[in-house]
């Protein structure tokens, strides 16, 4: 009996490692790549006054909807954020690559990462289905926040939430900082030159990512002092208030640079990182 519980968990850690996990992660780093992009370039029209699309998924995908072949673009996506799920969950269920990848706490972040991977892939194929797209971040933001403060201690759960997602963000871009992304790149594939471009991409591209998430989560945990769900904000609103800042436009210009280098970023994890 034991025997056989070893070959099915030795044929499940095979499939894990298959092809087609390999494939299913490089198209949803390059899915991720996309978004970033469109991400970048609709924050920029924010950030010098053209932008009324909002800087945030959903704008992206509509943005994305509105070129040539746009559906099939878009059903691209979508399928490649499937992709990046079904990989973060196999690393869940049998450990990332590397020395650390079957401790815990990497599988919890993995399934965390599935979670929200597969949340984004359905609503992307949900718009690619009915051409209607969903609520920008803002709105799921406060409506997520408002359902939140209307339970049994909801006022703490949102005070926990924004502080755990400021925690992300500072966590984020540290981790840019110190190129923890280094342990999963294929080195030996790559030149000098290859090396120190993807360190700019991935140390710029997360400060900016770790930002914005910080900023969500401080407006998260305002809602929460408050008790006022519309002072939640997504990553639009996030994006938005940057330019309200001293530094003005001009921050909000940097930050949206650095969310497009992310995205090329991306494109590098999709032919270089080990999965």
């Amino acid at each position: 009996m034991s025997l056989t519980r070893g070959k099915g968990g030795a044929t499940a850690r095979k499939a894990a490692n298959s092809s087609v996990v390999d494939t299913g992660a490089r198209w949803g780093l390059a899915a991720r790549g996309v978004l970033y992009l469109l991400i970048g370039l609709l924050a920029l029209r924010v950030a010098f006054g053209g932008g009324g699309k909002e800087a945030d998924s959903s704008g992206a995908i509509r943005e994305l909807a509105q070129q040539p072949f746009g559906k099939i673009l878009v059903w691209a996506v979508g399928v490649g954020l499937v992709g990046m799920a079904l990989w973060r969950l196999s690393e869940a269920l049998f450990g990332a690559s590397g020395p650390d990848g079957k401790k815990p706490g990497k599988r919890l972040l993995s399934a965390g990462r599935c979670v929200f991977y597969g949340f984004m892939a359905y609503s992307v194929l949900s718009f690619a289905l009915s051409s209607r797209g969903s609520k920008g971040s803002d709105a799921k933001s406060q409506d997520f926040t408002a359902r939140a403060l209307d339970l049994p201690l909801g006022r703490w759960l949102v005070g926990i939430a924004g502080v755990v997602v400021i925690g992300i963000g500072i966590g984020v871009g540290v981790r840019a900082v110190l190129r923890k992304f280094h342990k999963h790149l294929k080195k030996g594939q790559m030149s000098q030159h290859v090396r120190r471009a993807i360190d700019v991409l991935g140390i710029s591209g997360g400060v900016a990512r770790g930002l914005i998430y910080a900023g969500v989560g401080v407006f998260v945990l305002s809602a929460a002092a408050q008790y006022d769900p519309d002072r939640a904000k997504g990553m639009d609103g996030t994006l938005r208030a940057f330019a309200d800042t001293p530094a003005g436009p001009w921050l909000l210009a940097l930050i949206a640079f650095g969310l497009l280098l992310f995205g090329l970023f991306s494109f590098a994890l999709a032919r270089y990182r080990r999965v």
